[in-house]
């Protein structure tokens, strides 16, 4: 897709309509701290009120939006990323601290009810993901953005390269289709309950989610970070 692709979002478009054409985009807009209650206003007008730059914003739409949209260097650079590690840092929290709980009152009811070995198997299988999930998130909130932020104050930063996150950056949506996989395949066919088809959805959101933000962090941060490293390190 060309860059141009984000014209289909303009900043003069209103807010309401946007979000009334994709209300995927909404948990993203909260985590941007933009509340709602738009009425009339355009994009620009909500984003200005909020203190969020307006192109990031439509930026990020796009990503979440457009399956194939992939923005270029030249569009990343052009855009004011100051806001991009604090709405990363809100993701993670959003995660860890809504969506996994969420998730795991929804598998706890259901192991409820199942007698033997299976509901133990959904417990153990989750909670050893969300672990695997707050050490990912730790080790960029610990390593990650703090190299970020030095860089974007114009610090030159030698401890840390974003190449050592390319490196080790694993997927951590990956093992919600094969906590798909075992519902699938193991939930006894007597468990027939509203709680089954609410964690299948929630787990089917979260991946998706998961796929956008790890989408942002290699394709938007990575060269945001590289093009910095070589600014200040050469």
């Amino acid at each position: 897709m060309k860059d141009n692709k984000s014209r289909l979002f303009s900043s003069e478009s209103r807010m309401s309509d946007l979000i009334t054409a994709h209300p995927s985009l909404l948990s993203m807009i909260t985590r941007l701290g933009i509340p709602l209650g738009f009425g009339d206003r355009s994009i620009a007008d909500v984003c200005d009120a909020s203190g969020v730059n307006t192109a990031f914003f439509l930026l990020i739409c796009n990503v979440y939006t457009f399956n194939n949209y992939v923005p270029s260097t030249a569009v990343i650079l052009g855009t004011d990323m100051t806001g991009l590690v604090p709405y990363l840092e809100k993701s993670h929290r959003y995660y860890v601290d809504k969506r996994l709980p969420h998730i795991e009152r929804h598998l706890d009811a259901i192991a409820q009810k199942l007698s033997g070995r299976i509901g133990l198997v959904f417990i153990s299988f989750f909670k050893e993901y969300k672990q695997e999930v707050e050490a990912h998130f730790s080790h960029e909130e610990r390593d990650v953005f703090p190299h970020i932020r030095a860089l974007m104050s114009g610090k030159c930063d030698t401890t840390y390269s974003i190449g050592e996150f390319i490196h080790t950056h694993s997927d951590i949506e990956g093992k919600l289709d094969d906590l798909l996989n075992i519902i699938f395949k193991y939930l006894p066919p007597q468990v027939d309950d509203d709680n089954v088809l609410d964690v299948v959805d929630d787990i089917l959101r979260l991946s998706e989610d998961l796929k956008k933000h790890t989408f942002i962090e290699e394709k938007i941060m990575v060269p945001l970070v590289k093009h910095l490293e070589n600014a200040i390190l050469s």
